[in-house]
């Protein structure tokens, strides 16, 4: 029987089958000794799984996770569990939705472009959405537009929206309408009220947060995933502080800031790290004003960032 994993408490899976019916599942011994599987956790919420119902009770609805299915694409960042590690956020997503913020608290620059990295790495197109326009003064429009124009220009669509007043929550509703999408952003940047604007009766979070999946909102790294009312779903992922760039080699980073890739192969050397070679059109495009300075620094510090070793 087929179903989809959307909650993970540790050992157990909360998993939904095809006709909606939801089973309590068990991971079978043998996927914690696959040596594929290099991740801190083998399954992820958004996985495509076989089940086998447990039939010696039938209230209980358990189950037998059998085996995990090819995923489309998936997203993860470094384990707390170990630097060299990963953890898989999610799997299987049609998108990602990153909540910024330019007040209280001000979504750094840097924490963008590396949720970008690691998006593009994996193939998943990322929406912006700027939350918190009814507290923007003058100074906060003018940091709003500045970015919108950047990440515009380099192809993200951008939203700016206040969930509390909730303006600008019907263009998020028609962007998430019949996908799957990994919401995310810093803790306090009002994720929760979005998600409560778009799914009213749910309730999140802070009850939730501090129950199940442990410690403080910068800590947990569950992912749980939702049916929204007007089709789709969303994977909602616990504040996360940082997204650790792994598994992408120093001389492939170029390639996910997306408008360095038209320069990459104008460049005298094949490896190029556009650092201090010679002959380097990434550098060259930064003077002339085609890449933007404050992109070109993000990607020099998150070079920095990449151990040799990882290559």
């Amino acid at each position: 029987m087929q179903a989809t994993v959307y909650k993970s408490t540790g050992s157990w899976y909360v998993v939904k089958t095809t006709t909606d019916e939801t089973f309590q599942a068990r991971m079978k011994g043998i996927f914690k000794k696959d040596e594929d599987i290099t991740s801190t956790n083998p399954i992820a919420v958004g996985d495509i799984v076989e089940i086998v119902p447990d039939d010696s009770d039938a209230n209980a609805k358990n189950a037998m996770i059998t085996e995990i299915g090819a995923r489309k694409n998936y997203i993860v960042r470094s384990s707390p569990h170990g630097k060299n590690k990963k953890h898989i956020v999610a799997a299987n997503m049609d998108q990602a939705m990153l909540i910024c913020t330019v007040k209280e608290p001000r979504t750094s620059q840097g924490f963008i472009d590396r949720f970008l990295v690691t998006a593009a790495a994996y193939h998943i197109p990322v929406i912006l959405v700027f939350n918190k326009k009814d507290i923007y003064r003058e100074k906060e429009v003018e940091k709003y537009e500045e970015l919108a124009a950047l990440y515009g220009s380099i192809g993200y669509p951008v939203l700016l929206i206040s969930a509390s007043k909730e303006e600008g929550v019907d263009e998020v509703r028609a962007l998430l309408k019949d996908k799957t999408t990994l919401m995310a952003g810093h803790s306090g940047v009002g994720k929760s009220s979005l998600i409560n604007v778009l799914m009213p009766g749910l309730d999140l979070r802070t009850k939730a947060v501090s129950g199940w999946s442990g410690k403080g909102l910068h800590t947990t790294t569950s992912a749980e995933m939702y049916d929204l009312p007007f089709g789709g779903c969303l994977i909602d992922t616990p504040g996360v502080r940082e997204f650790g760039i792994v598994d992408i080699p120093k001389p492939e980073l170029s390639h996910y800031f997306l408008e360095m890739q038209p320069y990459i192969t104008q460049c005298q050397f094949n490896n190029c790290l556009h650092i201090n070679e010679p002959g380097c059109a990434v550098k060259e495009a930064v003077e002339e004003g085609y890449i933007d300075v404050d992109r070109y620094v993000s990607y020099a510090t998150i070079l920095e960032t990449i151990q040799e070793e990882q290559y």
